[in-house]
């Protein structure tokens, strides 16, 4: 059975420092709000250093929250395992050429 996915941003790797952004340390990356911006957009500026995979620093993404992620993740092309960002999971997979984050909030 598939999920129910609810579209939550759209993030796009940008070179523009932004006064917005905030800095997620163990990503080595700066991160916009998408709630703030009139089309849910996320821009994302990676450090040099940053451990993120390739695919997700050079490629534009669609991000959904999903209700159960274990069960989202589950054969799929996994880029980034479920990770734990405080209030929520997230997780990045390739779907084709298609870049995609799936996120669920903890209860």
């Amino acid at each position: 059975m598939v999920q129910q996915a609810v579209f939550h941003h759209f993030g796009v790797p940008d070179a523009t420092k932004r006064e917005d952004a905030i800095f997620v340390e163990e990503a080595g990356v700066h991160v916009t709000d998408p709630e703030k911006h009139a089309y849910r957009v996320e821009f994302l500026r990676f450090e040099k250093n940053s451990p993120m995979p390739k695919e997700i620093m050079e490629n534009s993404h669609a991000a959904f929250m999903v209700p159960d992620i274990d069960a989202a993740l589950r054969g799929r092309n996994m880029i980034l395992p479920k990770t734990d960002l405080g209030e929520l999971f997230i997780a990045f997979i390739k779907d084709g050429e298609a870049v995609i984050e799936l996120m669920q909030k903890k209860n």
